[in-house]
């Protein structure tokens, strides 16, 4: 395994391709990430990949532009310097959320992206907790959409063991995420029913389930500028929560998130390390993080050795 695998990676997450590399006892493969005055990537492979069965691990997470042209540069330097298989490990796949067409004439980007990917070369898709279970279909390869759950649910049960939980999906479309971590935490359920009135922008109509004199914890697959997050939380405060704690598997954090959180009434989020939080998780107390890197390890290698990867599917 030591001489037939490599793990590369560009300058999204190097930390968590390290702890992949770690877990697997592969030393990181070597790859010259340059940046020219005009803003082009420049890209070169400083090892012999030739036969080699190659995963780049890259989130296209901010600047998701650059991190998505670095994974496609990679992906073609991998290829033309004959690797045998090219797996694109992308814990966090962005443009996800464009997964449809929302209005008239607009793109469904995440095919685009797919489609993308497909053609620099890539063999087979890695990732976590896709926004849209659909997107696997977007693409003409395997695709693995393993889910953070197994990581987080160890926590929750060690954390909460002693308390009255509820579980609460932020709006109607994660009821099914939080009901699948509410049986496996023996608690109830609760959901809010959430409007959107534009893009990045929530409002919250009203909450379904009891939620009082008990910890809640709100489950969504991302975090973005966190007004869903936040404007759940105020509605289980609002509705007699005792506690308040929120989890994703995604902290992209954008905008106003960081100060949302600091001044809302939840004590403490709980996120994995799909995308880095570099300053951002200095600004705020709030943030726990686990890592996803053995989850991915053991992907890597049920791959390589060509075993079953769908026990991971939890």
């Amino acid at each position: 395994m030591h001489d037939k695998i490599r793990v590369f990676t560009g300058n999204s997450n190097p930390a968590l391709a390290q702890k992949i590399c770690d877990c697997l006892h592969v030393p990181l493969g070597g790859a010259r990430v340059r940046t020219f005055s005009d803003g082009e990537i420049m890209i070169e492979i400083t090892e012999n990949v030739r036969g080699r069965d190659v995963y780049i691990v890259q989130s296209t997470c901010a600047p998701t532009n650059n991190n998505l042209m670095e994974l496609l540069i990679m992906t073609d330097a991998l290829k033309r310097a004959s690797a045998a298989t090219i797996t694109a490990v992308m814990p966090y796949y962005g443009y996800a959320r464009q997964d449809r067409k929302a209005a008239p004439r607009t793109p469904i980007t995440a095919k685009l992206v797919a489609d993308v990917i497909t053609t620099a070369g890539v063999d087979r898709v890695v990732t976590i907790d896709l926004h849209a279970g659909q997107i696997q279909g977007f693409f003409n390869i395997p695709v693995d959409n393993l889910y953070a759950a197994p990581v987080m649910l160890d926590y929750l049960k060690n954390r909460f063991k002693d308390e009255k939980v509820v579980m609460v999906s932020p709006d109607a479309g994660g009821t099914e995420r939080a009901r699948a971590f509410a049986k496996r935490l023996e608690c109830t359920l609760a959901v809010i029913d959430k409007r959107r009135t534009g893009p990045n922008v929530a409002e919250v109509m009203h909450l379904i389930g009891d939620v009082r004199d008990k910890v809640a914890i709100i489950l969504d697959d991302m975090i973005d500028t966190a007004g869903t997050l936040t404007q759940a939380a105020k509605a289980l405060k609002e509705n007699g929560a005792s506690a308040i704690y929120a989890c994703a598997t995604h902290g992209v954090l954008s905008g106003p998130a960081i100060e949302r959180i600091n001044n809302s009434a939840i004590e403490e989020i709980l996120l994995t390390d799909t995308i880095p939080l570099g300053d951002k998780e200095l600004q705020t107390s709030k943030v726990r993080m686990l890592s996803i890197a053995e989850l991915l390890a053991e992907a890597i290698r049920r791959i390589h050795e060509d075993e079953s990867v769908s026990s991971l599917f939890v």
